[in-house]
């Protein structure tokens, strides 16, 4: 089964690159679409300037938005993706706060920068089959800085840290409704809990890498967690894994 892909770019030799990366990143069959200006692209995501895309059975699974677009920012239709179930990445020349806070805050899944070599952003896509956000290293540096300041308070806001308020009681932590979970996601969480990537759960399952990503989007909601770490935690506590 094909994976169907995104790129929306105006300028068509980043596009041609941006193909090219995407194509040698994963072992998937792909099936590109191609979109030079936010209205090609709502066209081909079959949704309007003011509405949400939703999903159906042959949704993009990935899609790559360049921030920088003639007709309006990369920005208005990442806000209009929050809600779809695709890995969505931002791409841009710029490493600053004023594009990279925004471009998160409305949904962006990673953040690469297209000056940076082929080698280096099909390493970075990689990282999705791996359950790591795809991000340029200069941005990943800068998160590092952002954060280690003490910027973090509001996200690029640019405000010193508040005062740290005293420590709460420990609570003890919410209890695993791992009822809700299906079998398929329950068997998912015993493979991440046991530390195999999303690609070897994938060929362990036989199933798409992208469908093992869907799979993880579901058990961090149903458990109210956002990393592989605590939803191991919480497995182990209820004696799944």
């Amino acid at each position: 089964m094909s994976i169907r892909a995104l790129i929306v770019e105006d300028n068509a030799v980043a596009r041609s690159f941006l193909t090219r990366v995407v194509r040698e990143s994963f072992s998937d069959e792909i099936r590109f679409s191609e979109a030079s200006d936010l209205e090609s692209a709502r066209v081909l995501l079959g949704i309007g300037a003011g509405e949400r895309a939703r999903a159906d059975a042959d949704s993009f699974r990935l899609i790559l938005c360049d921030l920088e677009q003639p007709d309006s920012a990369g920005l208005e239709l990442l806000a209009q993706l929050s809600d779809y179930p695709a890995i969505k990445i931002a791409t841009t020349l710029h490493s600053d706060d004023e594009h990279l806070f925004p471009a998160l805050q409305c949904g962006a899944n990673g953040y690469l920068l297209k000056e940076d070599r082929f080698e280096v952003l099909v390493e970075e896509l990689q990282k999705i089959v791996r359950g790591q956000p795809p991000l340029s290293p200069a941005i990943a540096r800068r998160l590092l800085t952002h954060f280690r300041n003490g910027e973090g308070n509001g996200l690029g806001g640019g405000h010193q840290a508040a005062p740290a308020a005293a420590p709460a009681a420990p609570q003890a932590p919410a209890p695993l409704d791992h009822e809700r979970l299906t079998p398929r996601e329950s068997e998912v969480l015993t493979y991440l809990s046991k530390g195999f990537t999303i690609k070897e759960i994938a060929s362990l399952m036989g199933i798409k890498w992208f469908t093992v990503n869907d799979h993880i989007k579901s058990i961090y909601k149903k458990l109210n967690v956002s990393s592989r770490a605590e939803a191991a935690v919480l497995a182990s506590k209820q004696g799944l894994v």
